[in-house]
């Protein structure tokens, strides 16, 4: 697979210099630049290289743990489904969990609801 690092490259350095991070909370949904990755890491697609991803847990004003979100429904251990967002039915990619700068956060989508966010954190817990 054919993967374009040069035009991720200028994006990441312009989402760099911004000057503020965004203000999140646990729960919440959000568009995230997440980029061109290494191998089978998940990537943002479409010109702003994003994806929607759950806000699993905050560490700073900076940075939080994220797991990446798909429409693919494939039957994995790691995909856990989590209802619609944005109209179509959305999986966590369990196995992609990962932190990130919350300058890549995008603009917010709307809230995963709990009985839901508690079964993710349950899952990710066990991961560990």
């Amino acid at each position: 697979m054919e993967k374009d690092f040069s035009t991720w490259y200028s994006l990441k350095e312009r989402i760099h210099s911004e000057e503020r991070n965004k203000l999140y909370h646990e729960r919440e949904l959000w568009w995230c630049s997440l980029g061109t990755n290494i191998g089978f890491e998940q990537d943002g697609t479409g010109e702003g290289k994003q994806r929607p991803v759950l806000i699993l847990k905050g560490i700073s004003r900076e940075t939080c743990y994220v797991i990446p979100l798909t429409t693919s429904i494939k039957r994995h251990r790691y995909r856990l489904p989590i209802g619609h967002v944005e109209g179509k039915k959305a999986v966590a990619l369990m196995s992609q969990i990962r932190i990130i700068d919350t300058k890549r956060l995008v603009n917010k989508i709307g809230f995963l609801d709990q009985e839901c966010f508690i079964r993710v954190r349950k899952t990710a817990k066990d991961l560990l």
